[in-house]
């Protein structure tokens, strides 16, 4: 025992004055030697001692050494493993990305105060946990989150992902990565929407081209259109979140109610007026499906609806509830076609003529896809 004590005292004082690639060799001679020899229990202390000595090292090259020899190990002194991590970026990602002594803790605390490097080198750990990604969700910049989406170790929470979108959402390669999952919530695919529509109105061409006004008109109806159909293909239980999310920033408007209505996404539309007049979801949904008229225009003027816009929902509905019982497969001509007729001479102005229009266009789009699918079955 003494004599191993010697040895180490001995290789303290070599150290000094020997050479950096001969301190580097040493370096990783003693981190292997410490995990693959039997030592005692002192001797193990002596070795970590003169180990956590070789820490202090001016040059990186004898710390890369050190890491090299023991990061991937489980029997590793943890404290050397918590000071290799913090050290520059070419000696850290050992430690960082293969030793399992880090906990979850340990990789939230160093994404919290390190840097770009090692959030990156966190994000390319291969198992990335729930609680760690959303420490690199709350911080990561585009490369760090790049790297943790493109991590097929990673598991990130639908809060995480709906973090990411509103975070970095207007970055292309972020939004592609997003979009491409089978897991993105609703409220994130939703404000990703959002970003591609503020990234067309914001292009110089475009605007040139188009005219900035029409511009928006054409990006606030695409960006509606694709709300609702991510509305219409959600799982049930997504809803609420959906809604909630629109809610909060004003996308619930009197056109969008009507557009989900028309072409028929009545689970959201129900789940909608739940939430915009706090009733039942079996209360809402019997008056939808099966109220008389006062009851419909009762329901919906306790959703905030103007009287005179709340006449037009009530028609919608029942056309609607008629549509879908005659003829199921084509709802949406039904109902935009009968409503247009219906209001053909109402003084439409304001919310009203911005309500009908868009039932147009939703009309005259149905149109022209009954006319390519008569077309493709003549050709046939």
């Amino acid at each position: 025992m003494l004599g191993r004590r010697v040895i180490v005292e001995a290789f303290l004082r070599w150290i000094e004055t020997a050479k950096t690639g001969d301190r580097a060799r040493a370096a990783n001679a003693l981190g292997r030697a410490y995990l693959q020899s039997e030592m005692s229990a002192d001797e193990r202390a002596a070795a970590e001692m003169a180990m956590t000595f070789l820490l202090d090292d001016p040059s990186p090259r004898v710390r890369l050494a050190l890491a090299e020899a023991i990061a991937w190990s489980p029997d590793a002194p943890r404290s050397l493993i918590l000071s290799l991590a913090e050290d520059q970026p070419e000696v850290a990602c050992h430690a960082v990305t293969c030793s399992p002594l880090l906990s979850d803790a340990d990789l939230v605390d160093l994404a919290a105060r390190g840097n770009g490097a090692t959030r990156m080198l966190i994000a390319a750990r291969a198992h990335v946990t729930r609680p760690v990604s959303a420490a690199l969700a709350e911080v990561g910049d585009e490369e760090e989150l790049l790297c943790l989406l493109e991590n097929d170790g990673a598991v990130i929470s639908s809060l995480s992902l709906l973090r990411i979108a509103e975070r970095l959402g207007d970055c292309c390669d972020i939004r592609n990565l997003l979009l491409d999952r089978c897991d993105l919530p609703a409220d994130a695919r939703q404000l990703l929407t959002q970003h591609v529509s503020n990234a067309l109105v914001g292009l110089p061409l475009a605007q040139a081209a188009i005219g900035l006004q029409r511009l928006q008109r054409i990006s606030r109806e695409a960006t509606e259109a694709a709300i609702v159909s991510i509305a219409g293909d959600i799982a049930p239980r997504e809803i609420p979140g959906l809604v909630q999310h629109l809610r909060l920033n004003g996308r619930l408007t009197p056109s969008f109610l009507m557009h989900t209505l028309c072409v028929g996404k009545v689970d959201f539309f129900a789940g909608a007026i739940v939430d915009l007049t706090a009733c039942s979801e079996r209360r809402v949904r019997s008056i939808l499906a099966t109220g008389r008229m006062h009851a419909v225009r009762a329901l919906y003027e306790s959703a905030g609806l103007p009287r005179d816009i709340s006449v037009i929902f009530v028609e919608a509905t029942m056309l609607w509830r008629d549509a879908a019982r005659k003829a199921p497969g084509s709802v949406l001509g039904n109902v935009c076609g009968r409503l247009l007729e219906k209001f053909r001479h109402h003084d439409a102005h304001g919310a009203i003529g911005e309500m009908l229009d868009m039932v147009e266009k939703l009309h005259v789009n149905e149109q022209r896809q009954s006319a390519r699918v008569y077309a493709a079955l003549a050709a046939a």
